[in-house]
């Protein structure tokens, strides 16, 4: 047993609390106090740190590390997404050595964050092996890509059973996730639903409403979408445009429930957020992603105002500069001066957890929980404790108290 003092604990399920004490137990919070433990142990003074739980990356993609600072930003996001398509192109292995070394040292980086909990997206399942050798916790979700599918259903099933193959941990699951509604066919969407319902307490993913250009295809079946599909051959003359907006599509579709995180949401108008929001949607804003694709900026203080969930990611090393959760809640901080720290900080830790299906373990300091715990360092004579926290952490502030 381990009785560790700090300057402040941020338990997120409780206000910071001053000069407190925390203690652990065969990797377990045994208790969190502001007097001094009674009961023998060890007692470590860890100094001028805040201590809180491991973080949590909502939304990235680890086997798109090897394209860091190769996708240049772009005015429009079809320009970025084309950009993509032509970098990858050029690493067609997806078990290259130059690939699974970049997943290897973006999970390190993660770590060196302060991130416990990864939301991984993967076309390949490259990155599922290392993420379990890993001390991570999360989910790899096999994201699906199909606009026009000769037997959808054969599509979905074939993936399935791919991801069965998978040897699940007791800190990694996989589940089965669609990219996007320009880039997926109804019926498929249809499929990994049912494919999805095999697993009650399997979450799932989509990049939703997170450009113009997705709103106009989905609107009308026209614009910079319907030109790539074009250009890529697999354009399906028999589509229609359903009309309307992204959300409601998916919405009206079946789509959309409480295991689901729709990513992005950049062009969400308050009614799409309030339909997220009746369903238990977790919305997983990325704002530094965004301004790099040409998405534009979230509305994150309408994002908040709404009522919805909201986790926080990343998104991959292709259009962000780097893994830290804390850089994304700057930039929250600084899009949303009103939001209160303590509600950011909350999307980053317990939202997140929760949405992944990890709240059982992790995103606050409460007894009973692991002892995946962060200790960053802060300023002495600190008053705002959460205000700090949210105004840019580097990881040389940051080291993990329990493995």
């Amino acid at each position: 047993m381990i009785h560790y003092h700090a300057s402040w604990i941020v338990s997120v399920s409780d206000p910071p609390m001053r000069d407190g004490w925390i203690t652990v137990d065969r990797g377990r919070i045994a208790a969190v106090t502001k007097r001094a433990p009674a009961n023998g142990g060890q007692r470590i003074d860890l100094g001028e740190v805040a201590v809180m739980p491991g973080l949590v990356n909502a939304h990235t993609h680890l086997e798109l590390s090897y394209l860091r600072d190769e996708v240049p930003p772009a005015a429009e996001f079809v320009t970025w997404i084309r950009a993509v398509m032509t970098a990858r192109r050029r690493r067609p292995d997806p078990e290259s050595p130059e690939i699974l070394h970049s997943v290897e040292r973006a999970i390190a980086e993660s770590m060196a964050c302060g991130t416990a909990i990864v939301g991984d997206i993967s076309n390949t399942l490259v990155s599922f092996a290392p993420l379990t050798r890993s001390p991570l916790a999360g989910v790899l979700f096999y994201e699906l890509i199909r606009f026009n599918p000769g037997d959808p259903q054969a599509f979905v099933d074939t993936a399935w059973t791919e991801l069965q193959r998978l040897v699940p941990t007791d800190r990694m699951r996989a589940s089965l996730a669609a990219h996007a509604p320009y880039s997926v066919a109804p019926l498929v969407f249809r499929a990994i639903r049912q494919a999805i319902a095999r697993d009650p307490f399997a979450p799932t993913s989509v990049h939703l409403s997170e450009s113009i250009e997705e709103v106009e295809f989905i609107r009308s079946g026209s614009g910079p979408w319907r030109h790539l599909l074009e250009d890529l051959g697999v354009w399906d003359p028999a589509w229609v445009p359903p009309g309307g907006s992204p959300v409601q599509f998916l919405d009206d579709s079946g789509f959309l429930d409480a295991r689901v995180l729709a990513v992005h949401g950049v062009q969400m108008t308050a009614r799409d957020l309030a339909r997220l929001a009746s369903r238990g949607t977790t919305l997983v804003t990325c704002p530094r992603s965004n301004g790099h694709t040409g998405a534009g900026a979230p509305p994150i203080a309408d994002f908040y105002r709404s009522g919805v969930r909201v986790a926080v990611g990343t998104d991959s090393l292709a259009s962000a500069p780097d893994l830290n959760v804390f850089a994304e809640l700057a930039t929250m901080r600084a899009l949303a001066p009103d939001v209160p720290a303590a509600t950011l900080i909350d999307s980053a830790t317990r939202e997140g957890a929760r949405a992944l299906g990890y709240d059982a373990d992790y995103g606050t300091i409460e007894p009973g929980k692991r002892a995946r715990l962060l200790a960053v360092e802060i300023p002495p004579l600190t008053i705002d404790v959460e205000e700090y926290l949210v105004g840019g952490i580097a990881p040389q502030q940051l080291r993990w108290i329990e493995a």
